[in-house]
């Protein structure tokens, strides 16, 4: 047996699956979820969606009112079970990805796993890039992973898709919608080998992918899915889809019903907002006041890890790749501003994931680690220990700010600085 088949195993058995109320109808009324927006970022952009923030008359997907850091969303989560004993599930759907910010995900993932070993953890994903982390997932006990596939041919569903991001190509049109697809299935089997349940989601388009549903519940069944949600358009304002109607009920009954003959067609969906929170369908109104009482926190340690280190090529910008970096620069806050205490050599190259262990132990000292890219492998050994990661390009003295002020980071992206051969695994073996 696969050890992380094994280490899923051993977890689950103290989780009662029966508790999540999206996959056992009978838990609805009775266990509380909770989606926590750490996600902001999306590698897709489909033509029926909008992300928006602050929208709290809006309930669907791609909404919040606030973004969350790793650990703010566990202290958040803390202060919700104790107003909500019955809360069993946590949730990561967003507002983005949750693997277009796989170390804002992880990272939530872990903490909410250290703190509550019984609790019930869930990701929903366009599936894009989900693969690469199927085994860790398994190894933190997540049991349950949608992924939203809208059909199985890239011409006929080529139009729901304006672009996506794929390692460090950008796709449009057709070819979005045929790198979607390759890795939805990828994604989906991975899944399954590692054990975790997996549920479908279509989103139902007249007249584009509505005679498209069978034939993805029928491919789903194949690949090993167990749950199949077929959700009616909703159309927003300001996407290419928002003169569309939303499908009926007796359509969405006659699609379910070619659903059943493969898969359980799920029937109670909420629609649910990335920061859904309480019973299905009856968000908890008081969740918002808690939320904001933990917005503003700073969660770092400020006598153990004062440092924040930073990958530049001459101490001003964060511009550098980390696994092109020989040396980092480390500061911290003082009263008359930051200040450079010393450059730190990073371990040799070559070394495969060993290297990310030796700097994790290096920047002990370190709340963060400011950084113009860096590959799953690294993101996730160094930000195992705590450390946040940000990846931007810009000047240092704002991303220090973004650290030590809780100012908003204006400028994160991943830097265009370092460009990682065709043939890499990601496991950082030649870094």
């Amino acid at each position: 047996m696969n050890p992380s088949h094994r280490i899923n195993k051993k977890i689950n058995a103290m989780i009662d699956l029966e508790k999540h109320p999206c996959f056992n109808i009978e838990a609805k009324g009775i266990y509380a979820r909770v989606h926590l927006p750490v996600a902001p970022k999306c590698n897709i952009q489909c033509n029926y969606c909008k992300r928006d923030y602050d929208c709290v008359n809006e309930s669907r997907p791609g909404v919040t009112s606030e973004i969350l850091s790793p650990e703010q969303a566990l202290a958040y989560l803390i202060k919700l079970k104790e107003k909500m004993p019955n809360l069993s599930v946590v949730g990561i759907a967003g507002p983005g990805d949750p693997f277009a910010n796989p170390h804002e995900t992880m990272t939530t993932l872990r903490l909410v796993r250290e703190n509550f070993p019984e609790m019930i953890l869930c990701l929903s994903s366009n599936g894009l890039n989900v693969a690469p982390f199927a085994e860790e997932l398994a190894e933190l006990g997540v049991s349950h992973v949608t992924i939203t596939m809208n059909g199985l041919n890239a011409d006929e569903t080529q139009s729901i898709y304006k672009w996506a991001r794929f390692g460090n190509r950008g796709y449009v049109g057709k070819a979005a919608a045929a790198i979607l697809l390759e890795n939805q299935l990828v994604a989906i089997k991975m899944l399954r080998r590692f054990g975790i349940t997996v549920k479908i989601n279509t989103i139902v388009i007249p007249g584009v992918n509505d005679h498209l549903v069978e034939s993805v519940a029928e491919k789903a069944k194949e690949l090993g899915a167990e749950l199949m949600n077929a959700i009616p358009l909703f159309p927003v304002a300001d996407t290419p889809y928002e003169n569309l109607k939303e499908p009926d009920m007796l359509t969405m009954r006659e699609i379910r019903l070619k659903i059943a003959k493969h898969l359980k067609p799920m029937t109670h969906c909420a629609r649910c907002r990335a920061d859904a929170v309480g019973l299905l369908g009856e968000d908890d109104v008081e969740a918002k006041k808690i939320m904001s009482e933990v917005i503003n926190m700073t969660v770092a340690d400020e006598e153990t890890r004062p440092f924040v280190a930073v990958a530049s090529h001459e101490g001003m910008l964060v511009n550098q790749h980390l696994g092109e970096a020989d040396s980092l620069y480390i500061f911290r806050e003082t009263p008359n501003g930051y200040r450079l205490v010393e450059q730190r050599r990073t371990p040799p190259s070559g070394t495969g994931n060993k290297r990310w262990e030796v700097l994790a132990d290096v920047l002990s000292d370190c709340r963060a680690l400011l950084v113009g890219g860096i590959g799953p492998s690294p993101s996730a050994t160094i930000g195992r220990t705590g450390i946040r990661i940000v990846e931007m390009t810009g000047l240092i003295d704002e991303g220090l700010d973004g650290i030590y002020k809780d100012k908003e980071l204006r400028t994160v992206k991943k830097a265009d600085v370092f460009k990682c051969g065709a043939a890499c695994t990601g496991k950082a073996t030649g870094c």
